[in-house]
């Protein structure tokens, strides 16, 4: 008989400085020694904003004054000792009353979200990470008539706070070296959209890999040294697949309508929600949007929105 989900409450706790509090599992602890986000189990009947005011006073001796539910993580253990589904039920926490201290002797850091990585997380956590890191807006290059006209387009797009960059065509993987070194320059991420094996001969600049849905489907395990994995999917099942190789994020599309495609079959806002909602990964929506739709897709259980036309 399968077990019931287990389900959990945990704090993304933010100081003003934008830096977050992370509390070290106890060495008597299953997976100990590992960092996570403040929280614990649900109780019977208890609501999820009850278990997080009654965690965050047992374990930190805070009470939070402004709290809102943010993103639900659903990860499935494969060790014997949890052999469940965890459902991590994820809250932003801004505001509390008093100073936290590790009250069950349990380590804290606050921690500046970009070094977020050099942390040794439960992999539920990993989502919630990469969600924190990840910008809610991510450019996928499109056409150009020259290198000079490239360059041209991904100045603008930096100069309007573009900071995650997917390089897409074959003269914009032709200018890896020069296009990563501008994006770095501005404190941006790199991945190439590409395959594997092209990868490893183009992406040494790169920060990450971008994947197609054919060369997802093709995957049996996540590529070696690769550091940001993402791709391209359409349906639950690439989605599923994303999730099983442990990918760092995904774009899911079409959402809307585009010039390109304006009379193909599109997803829309309530299917978009009901594919995002079954996946612990940040998922951007593609199709039609730009910035006008960002917290529309933030609504809908999106990381933000990735464009192509919007920005290029």
């Amino acid at each position: 008989m399968k077990n019931s989900p287990l389900h959990v409450v945990c704090a993304v706790i933010a100081s003003v400085d934008g830096q977050v509090l992370l509390a070290q599992r106890l060495s008597s602890q299953h997976l100990g020694g590992l960092w996570e986000f403040p929280g614990g189990k649900l109780e019977a009947s208890e609501s999820q904003r009850d278990a997080l005011v009654r965690e965050l006073d047992e374990e930190l001796g805070i009470r939070p004054t402004q709290a809102e539910h943010w993103m639900d993580v659903r990860h499935h253990y494969a060790d014997a000792r949890l052999g469940r589904e965890v459902v991590l039920h994820v809250w932003r926490v801004s505001a509390w009353q008093g100073v936290p201290v590790g009250r069950l002797g349990q380590p804290l850091q606050w921690v500046n979200k970009s070094d977020l990585h050099a942390f040794a997380v439960p992999e539920a956590n990993r989502a919630i990470v990469n969600a924190l890191v990840l910008p809610e807006r991510c450019l996928i290059t499109g056409d150009a008539d020259s290198s000079d006209d490239f360059f041209l387009r991904l100045e603008r797009a930096l100069a309007a706070g573009l900071r995650l960059v997917v390089l897409r065509g074959e003269l914009a993987l032709s200018l890896v070296e020069a296009a990563t070194a501008r994006i770095h320059a501005v404190g941006g991420r790199v991945l190439l959209n590409t395959t594997p094996e092209q990868f490893q001969v183009v992406g040494a600049a790169a920060d990450g890999l971008h994947l197609n849905r054919h060369a997802l489907m093709a995957l049996e395990a996540r590529p070696a040294g690769v550091q940001w994995l993402s791709a391209s999917c359409h349906d639950a099942l690439e989605l599923a697949q994303a999730q099983r190789l442990h990918l760092d994020f995904a774009v899911l599309s079409p959402v809307l309508p585009t010039q390109s495609h304006p009379g193909a079959p599109t997803l829309g806002w309530m299917r978009f929600a009901e594919l995002v909602s079954d996946h612990a990964l940040p998922i951007y929506a593609l199709g039609g949007v730009g910035d006008a739709e960002v917290c529309t897709a933030q609504e809908h259980g999106a990381q933000g929105v990735a464009a192509i036309r919007a920005w290029w």
